[in-house]
């Protein structure tokens, strides 16, 4: 079973990292006027680059939650960190960049940081807590973060404001990740009757949306030197807190596995930086800002 889970995380993430790539080649042409406008998913729907995108995220997305419902979330998500390398393959194949030290030692860290957490931490699954307010406990303030991370984001429109927007779409992504688990739980015990008389799929589908606009706007404003590397951050965290905070699974908490796990996730984020900084990640090409709404290129 572990090795299933482990195929279909890894899957999920080779989709996911090919997937954002394609994104933000498109949405870097978007209209400025589009930021953080619903307008700009309808303008990127006409855009093919983008629609085989967000094609391989829906894919991705669909083994992820496979993914989680046959495994640990704390197991499943820095698993999905590893979207990153396949990002930087895809975008290494564009750029015609070597991999160089800054690649290695990034790729290193990323892998020894997964392998780290899993191993020391020897996640597992238990029982959800019972008591219901203990979700919206975590839940409101990851979502409150968010919240904020976009309007400061929205104030700014430039400079951080990429990184802000990943960072809160990260949040929401980790939050649905967990709300996932729960829908397919619910599933699995009555069905769709079960299922939809809950809250959580519809919440998972309100993230999902939400959390797509925020990542095309920071792909529309920079590029995934500066969006993709908080995303990939945020969300594995963000799950595994939600994981560990009302979804049962455990992880050792005796001094030596605490330590492991923490430098785990350390090496985790610091690789990921090196990566997401890599000279192979495309820079973007900085669209002019526009009064008005442009035509996008849709090649």
């Amino acid at each position: 079973m572990s090795l299933l889970v482990l195929l279909l995380a890894v899957g999920a993430a080779c989709c996911l990292g090919f997937g954002f790539v394609l994104q933000q080649n498109a949405a870097q042409h978007a209209p400025r006027g589009d930021f953080l406008s619903p307008r700009l998913l309808l303008d990127l729907m006409r855009v093919p680059r983008w629609l085989g995108g967000i094609a391989l995220m829906v894919v991705g997305m669909a083994l992820g939650a496979a993914a989680l419902g046959q495994g640990e979330i704390s197991f499943v998500e820095p698993l999905l960190a590893t979207n990153l390398l396949f990002a930087l393959a895809l975008s290494r194949r564009q750029t015609k960049q070597p991999l160089g030290r800054q690649g290695w030692a990034g790729l290193a860290l990323l892998a020894g940081g997964v392998s780290a957490f899993i191993v020391a931490g020897e996640p597992t699954g238990g029982s959800a807590v019972a008591d219901p307010l203990r979700p919206w406990l975590i839940i409101g303030p990851m979502v409150g973060l968010a919240l904020l991370l976009t309007a400061y984001a929205k104030r700014s429109r430039a400079g951080s404001a990429p990184t802000l927007l990943a960072l809160a779409a990260g949040l929401l992504y980790g939050v649905q990740d967990a709300l996932t688990r729960v829908s397919g739980e619910r599933f699995s015990a009555g069905g769709f009757a079960e299922l939809l008389t809950g809250w959580q799929p519809y919440a998972v589908l309100l993230l999902g949306v939400t959390g797509l606009l925020l990542v095309q706007s920071a792909f529309e404003t920079a590029s995934l030197r500066a969006s993709l590397p908080a995303l990939t951050a945020a969300q594995p965290l963000a799950g595994i807190i939600c994981g560990v905070g009302f979804l049962g699974d455990r992880l050792r908490a005796d001094a030596g596995a605490l330590a492991w796990e923490a430098a785990g996730l350390t090496a985790v984020v610091a690789g990921i930086v090196l990566l997401g900084m890599h000279p192979a990640m495309p820079r973007g090409v900085a669209a002019a800002a526009v009064p008005g709404r442009v035509a996008l290129q849709t090649r």
